[in-house]
């Protein structure tokens, strides 16, 4: 064991003083070089040499893969950096065999400087050229942050980087297609300024050979305009991109390269030119893998065009092939279809089926954002809610305050009874609101103790420190500014909610008057065909009265109240009015594919029970029925005349 020891010592020894030797070496090289400075001058021109020097220290090359991070970040198409090979492909014969060293020296390159190092040793032609820089970039995308900055100061201090940088240049006129391509991308990868002379006068080369590019070169180089500076070079250059993308488009044969292209033109190209990459890619679908139907979504939302056939061709496949897919995919899939409004009941319930079934290979933090991200969507998750609720009960302690607010905000929105659970699940998240209950912005406390509220759970330590404490309420005053109305509403709910519900606490607690505001606003009118229905419906009926546009404890708003005279049960009692609350909310109201309210709308129709109605909720898509809709208020408000029939 201490043999292998020191010989790892040793081995690490010498891997240092190499690595430093080579960087000493290049800073050197790069001091003593009186040409280095004018070679610098002539490739990125005299006023960006100091800066982008700079910029590189300072923010190193980003390199990101297409699974690598939530946030929103610009990532390599998957087609490139799949493709992103050394070949040796259309080279003479009687060339081959010099060349084949080169390549198979490339390959045993395990940096950029390697590669640097090696450069100076060929006279490179285009082909080995480009196949530097593409090497330099891929072998930095494998390295850790700290090797990554480490690598990136060696590369732009080497001499050679230049002198690299300068064959590029000469040598643009003699690459093909595809090696301009992959060049032009992987310098742009490297953090070669955008606006440098090199970066320019491939994209001008680009625009002068562009109608020769085949479907693979076209797809490269979206790949890199897609996340450029919109210099007028590059934006000629996607203006080009898109005429010839139309022109080849029939001859396009690879899906990948298709779902590139479809990514740079972007949300502003030509309504008719999407419907014929739609048209397309809807003829390729049997082409399609498992992540293609991943990516032709996310394209989709990229394009910012809503094709339904597309859509749900795409939502069958993934719903048929879940097992597997990991984390990011599958967020991915759901945030496409939230920036384009599609949802599709089938494909939301494999996903939430799927993720409950194995939710012990997620952790808290996959699990929390798939709830929010099924929340924007309006979709109720059940299996998934009832797992993730068992979860919590058994370590509540595992929750961050980050978690506890999303996890309070999803279930109460979504207005998800756990029945048998209920009161352990939310013993348990009170119980860890407890906890952070100090460390709360004063926002964050409202928006916790409302979410309880809309529950029906009232936590007394939290709402107490929230209406009792007069700095809390003094900062919300101040806060107030920027969102109002929202925070007004929030206080109108937990009013309503201690004055209705009247829940049992140690000692009573109001909401202050002046954190109220005015209340609702009586809308306009009522849904015409509502009223239409309703005077229709009660037109022979003496015994009942009907009033339109009613609002309730100055807050709640309804479209009709119906009162309707009960009949007797002995000679004794007093004629008792029965009211009937007719309620038209909008589809957002509901969970989607069900008749579930949501929070507001649940909470609405509690308190309307407790004051005294019988609340009666007619849908948009019911209203469109006139059968159904009378046959509904039959049901309601005459229950006799259905028992009879």
């Amino acid at each position: 064991m201490s043999l292998w020891f020191t010989q790892v010592v040793v081995r690490c020894s010498l891997r240092s003083c190499i690595y430093s030797v080579k960087y000493c070496s290049s800073t050197v090289a790069g001091k003593n070089s009186c040409s280095s400075k004018q070679q610098l001058s002539h490739i990125y021109g005299t006023r960006q040499i100091h800066s982008w020097r700079a910029t590189s220290f300072k923010n190193p090359v980003r390199f990101y893969s297409l699974d690598a991070s939530l946030e929103p970040e610009k990532v390599v198409s998957p087609s490139v950096e799949g493709s992103l090979v050394l070949d040796e492909i259309q080279h003479p014969t009687d060339q081959r065999q010099g060349r084949s060293i080169f390549f198979k020296l490339l390959q045993q390159c395990s940096s950029p400087s390697d590669v640097l190092d090696l450069s100076q040793k060929y006279a490179a032609t285009p082909r080995q050229i480009s196949n530097c820089l593409t090497y330099m970039w891929s072998s930095i995308k494998k390295m850790s942050d700290e090797q990554r900055r480490c690598e990136v100061q060696l590369m732009f201090e080497h001499s050679a980087f230049e002198q690299l940088l300068g064959n590029a240049m000469t040598n643009v006129g003699s690459m093909q297609n595809e090696d301009l391509a992959y060049s032009l991308l992987a310098m742009v990868n490297l953090g070669v300024p955008q606006r440098s002379r090199v970066v320019q006068l491939y994209l001008r080369a680009c625009q002068e050979k562009l109608n020769g590019f085949d479907e693979k070169s076209l797809s490269i180089l979206a790949s890199c305009l897609e996340n450029m500076e919109s210099t007028p070079n590059a934006v000629a250059l996607k203006q080009g991109l898109r005429s010839a993308v139309e022109a080849l488009l029939p001859r396009i044969k690879n899906i990948v390269a298709l779902q590139t292209v479809m990514r740079l033109l972007g949300k502003d190209m030509p309504l008719d030119l999407k419907r014929k990459l739609e048209r397309k890619a809807f003829s390729m679908t049997e082409q399609f893998t498992v992540p293609n139907t991943h990516h032709m979504i996310s394209t989709m939302a990229k394009m910012g065009f809503y094709s339904k056939p597309l859509l749900d061709f795409c939502s069958q496949r993934i719903t048929e092939n879940l097992h597997g897919v990991p984390f990011n995919r599958l967020l991915k899939v759901l945030l496409s279809c939230r920036e384009l409004r599609y949802r599709d009941l089938t494909l939301l319930t494999g996903i939430s089926d799927y993720i409950a079934s194995t939710i012990d290979i997620w952790s808290q933090k996959e699990v929390v954002l798939f709830l929010s991200m099924f929340e924007n969507l309006a979709f109720c998750p059940a299996s998934l809610m009832a797992a993730f609720a068992q979860r919590v009960i058994a370590n509540p302690d595992t929750l961050t305050l980050k978690d506890l607010l999303c996890v309070l905000k999803v279930y109460s929105s979504l207005n998800y009874c756990l029945q048998l659970d209920r009161e352990q699940f939310l013993q348990s998240l009170s119980k860890t609101l407890d906890f952070y209950l100090h460390s709360m912005s004063s926002s964050q406390l409202l928006k916790a103790c409302y979410c309880l509220c809309l529950l029906g759970h009232f936590p007394f330590a939290p709402l107490e420190k929230l209406l009792q404490g007069a700095t809390n309420l003094e900062v919300l005053r101040r806060e107030a500014a920027t969102y109002v109305k929202k925070q007004e509403q929030m206080f109108q709910t937990l009013h309503l909610c201690l004055h209705l519900d009247q829940p049992v606490l140690p000692k009573p607690l109001s909401v202050p008057a002046t954190m109220l505001g005015e209340g609702t606003s009586i809308v306009s009118s009522v849904n015409p065909s509502l009223s239409q229905l309703l005077r229709n419906f009660l037109a022979d009926q003496a015994d009942v009265v009907l009033q339109e546009m009613v609002t309730v404890e100055n807050v709640y708003f309804i479209d009709a109240v119906i009162s309707k005279a009960v009949a007797k049960q002995t000679l004794s009692e007093e004629t008792q009015l029965q009211r009937m609350a007719v309620l038209c909310p909008a589809p957002s109201a509901f969970c989607f594919g069900t008749s579930q309210p949501r929070g507001p709308l649940a909470v609405k129709l509690r308190h309307l029970k407790l004051l005294g109605y019988i609340p009666i909720t007619i849908t948009e898509q019911v209203l469109k029925s006139e059968e159904k809709a009378t046959q509904l208020l039959t049901q309601e408000i005459f229950p006799e005349r259905t028992i009879s029939t």
